[in-house]
């Protein structure tokens, strides 16, 4: 009986070992997959057209202070309720240490340099909420690739639930009755980004 009782003592040990480790080891889990759902490949881009849930939906309003572009957005701290019309809105979610994101970036800037009569594209970086960077990386990104297009942050963290923001970047389009026309999800070329924005134009 004495060797059974001593013999239990290192296993309850052993027990609340096994409980901190699972405490520290779970948090971090999720933290890795949500961080690697969130910049996902550039390669696997999918598209939610019409049929998408949110297709048709009001765009969610949050505010965004602006790194770049108050010129043409008309500030430094705008909502996105405040740019709806005449033109529509070309939305990219974006991080500073995403690689996608750095990836689509020259496409985003040839796009607007053309469309910007037409359509308004507006970059948020989000990477904040999702551990993919600080303000401050989002803004070296912006310089070191000469980008020049408005782009800014959000504070509101709940944009990525709003828009449903399951990958890194995320494309929203917004036609100019503040309405999503459709969404995509990953890295966007600049001959897709043409298509569904003359889409858009063309409805």
């Amino acid at each position: 009986m004495r060797g059974n009782s001593t013999d239990s003592q290192p296993i309850g040990q052993d027990s609340g070992k096994k409980r901190s480790m699972l405490r520290f080891f779970v948090p971090l889990a999720l933290v890795l997959a949500v961080a690697a759902i969130a910049c996902g490949s550039s390669t696997g881009s999918s598209i939610i057209g019409d049929e998408s849930s949110s297709s048709g939906d009001l765009a969610p309003d949050f505010t965004i202070t602006m790194y770049q572009g108050q010129d043409v957005v008309g500030g430094q701290e705008v909502t996105l309720h405040s740019l709806v019309g005449p033109k529509p809105i070309v939305l990219n979610f974006w991080a500073g240490l995403c690689p996608p994101c750095r990836a689509e970036m020259p496409d985003l800037q040839e796009f607007n340099d053309e469309f910007k009569d037409r359509a308004l594209l507006v970059g948020v970086d989000i990477g904040q909420f999702l551990g993919l960077g600080s303000t401050e990386d989002g803004q070296e990104l912006l310089d070191e690739l000469d980008i020049t297009y408005p782009a800014g942050f959000t504070t509101e963290g709940g944009v990525v639930q709003d828009y449903e923001v399951l990958g890194m970047p995320t494309t929203i389009f917004i036609s100019a009755n503040g309405k999503i026309f459709n969404k995509w999800t990953g890295a966007l070329n600049g001959s897709i980004l043409k298509e569904k924005t003359l889409e858009m134009l063309n409805q």
